[in-house]
């Protein structure tokens, strides 16, 4: 499982003209999943972004009550070191990764952290005012 953590003022993504998830001051986490993923990963990948010391004064979400806003985003798995086209075939199919994708986000919720999300298999409009910028790869 893979992970951009990103802080920021706000982001939101809008899915066919609406809103279908947006935060202010917090974390926007894009998601990717690969074929040897678990619920255990997920719980990990969970526990890691929302302990994550990330934020202004070495906090993190946990500690700050931070919202975060969990985009699932299998182009992370792209590989592109031969030729001009990406592979994808690390990223796990769709039947695979959305319900890691939501057990993700059953495990943030479930540690206390307000979660907005995207949608899969959605064409999605994602925008976001990052802050420091400070960008984290989780990989796990």
């Amino acid at each position: 499982m893979r992970a951009v953590v990103q802080t920021v003022g706000r982001a939101s993504v809008t899915v066919d003209g609406a809103v279908v998830g947006a935060i202010e001051d917090g974390l926007l986490v894009l998601l990717g999943v690969t074929h040897t993923d678990t619920p255990p990963v997920a719980a990990t990948m969970a526990r890691k972004i929302h302990e994550l010391r990330i934020l202004d004064d070495e906090r993190s979400a946990a500690d700050a009550g931070a919202p975060i806003l969990v985009v699932s985003q299998f182009t992370l798995y792209g590989d592109a070191r031969k030729g001009r086209r990406p592979s994808w075939t690390a990223a796990a199919p769709a039947e695979i990764a959305e319900p890691l994708v939501t057990a993700v986000v059953e495990e943030l919720r479930a540690r206390g952290a307000k979660v907005e999300t995207g949608r899969f298999r959605a064409h999605m409009l994602v925008e976001s005012v990052n802050i420091g910028p400070r960008t984290i790869l989780l990989d796990l």
